[in-house]
């Protein structure tokens, strides 16, 4: 991996769908992403999803996204979703909603 492709920023959006809702998982996540340095939010959403988004340097996005499909998280993940994009920026930290 070229070093400009390790330092690209990218925006990553993903639907965690289980039973992922008051476990814990909004928590675990943003730990996760602080971690990686990302900046971003874990939401939960109608019908027990959790919305996670995500910017920073794209590895630590896809490595966000392998910890999401581990198995690894509190509750159950059954699927997660992922769309990506470029960053729109303004996100600081990272925040539960």
């Amino acid at each position: 991996m070229s070093e400009e492709t390790e330092a690209e920023s990218s925006r990553l959006t993903a639907w965690v769908h289980g039973r992922v809702q008051g476990v814990g998982f909004r928590w675990w996540t943003r730990s996760r992403a602080l971690e990686l340095g990302l900046a971003g939010s874990a939401t939960n959403l109608p019908g027990g999803r959790v919305e996670v988004v995500a910017e920073g340097p794209r590895h630590a996005c896809e490595r966000l996204l392998e910890l999401l499909r581990s198995g690894d998280t509190p509750g159950v993940v059954e699927h997660v979703a992922d769309q990506w994009a470029a960053p729109r920026g303004g996100l600081s930290g990272f925040v539960e909603r």
